[in-house]
């Protein structure tokens, strides 16, 4: 067992009293950051194995919780893609008010990670998407489900991944599609690596290419797991990851 799932987390209360937890490991930069996927949390294997890789290398990690999710307080329903995304914000400028950060982004985690380092270029260092699912609103969702959801102002679906379906709100929806980005350029300059799984049957394979291939970056490197599925959480996929961790910041923090 890590520090990490000993130690209890740390808060942060945003404006309207909600409390987001975090766990914060000090040390060199560029901080270290692992987004969670859809309702997902920081006890997470690759969270949890990133935060353990940080610490023993000396590397600043922050992991948190969205608010709703995990250790937070407030209630999931009431999340959207640009409440979580602000939430990691927040948390990132108060352990890290300054310096460069290195988003790592596991599922719709991988498509916050964009939309953050979009919000502070200037301080993206790198960024890893791990079955990264932007704009999943959109392709994953048949006409019939969004003609429902904006109908009843939720939809339940089957997942073998939530034990009671997976809830998906209007308000939620609504910001995925705001925050659309394979439509046109991703004007982000910074390294970028991404992870997929080619028997990934919740992300396609195929949305990695499209996001290398949206990317202002010229160094963009796509890492294809044939067994890989979803999760990518496998020991072998883990040290995968954790070598595209190492490789981006020997990049330029030697």
């Amino acid at each position: 067992m890590t520090e990490s799932q000993i130690a209890a987390p740390s808060f942060f209360t945003r404006a309207d009293g909600i409390r987001l937890a975090y766990r914060y490991a000090q040390g060199e930069g560029p901080l270290l950051v692992f987004l969670p996927g859809y309702r997902s949390d920081m006890e997470g294997g690759k969270a949890q194995a990133v935060f353990a890789h940080a610490r023993a290398g000396g590397r600043a990690c922050l992991l948190l919780d969205y608010s709703g999710c995990g250790s937070s307080g407030g209630r999931f329903e009431d999340g959207t893609l640009d409440i979580w995304r602000d939430d990691a914000l927040a948390l990132i400028r108060h352990v890290w008010p300054e310096g460069d950060i290195i988003p790592i982004g596991s599922s719709m985690g991988g498509w916050l990670a964009l939309l953050l380092a979009l919000q502070m270029p200037e301080r993206a260092a790198g960024l890893i998407g791990i079955a990264a699912a932007p704009d999943f609103t959109d392709w994953g969702f048949t006409e019939t489900q969004k003609a429902a959801l904006r109908r009843h102002g939720r939809i339940i679906e089957p997942s073998e991944y939530e034990g009671g379906g997976m809830v998906t709100t209007l308000a939620f929806w609504e910001s995925g599609e705001a925050n659309r980005l394979l439509r046109s350029e991703i004007a982000l300059d910074c390294p970028v690596r991404l992870l997929h799984g080619q028997a990934d049957d919740v992300v396609p394979w195929e949305i990695a290419v499209k996001v290398a291939a949206r990317l202002r970056s010229g160094d963009v490197q796509l890492l294809l797991v044939k067994e890989g599925d979803h999760r990518l959480s496998r020991e072998a996929d883990i040290m995968l990851l954790l070598g595209l961790v190492d490789g981006v910041l020997a990049l330029e923090y030697p």
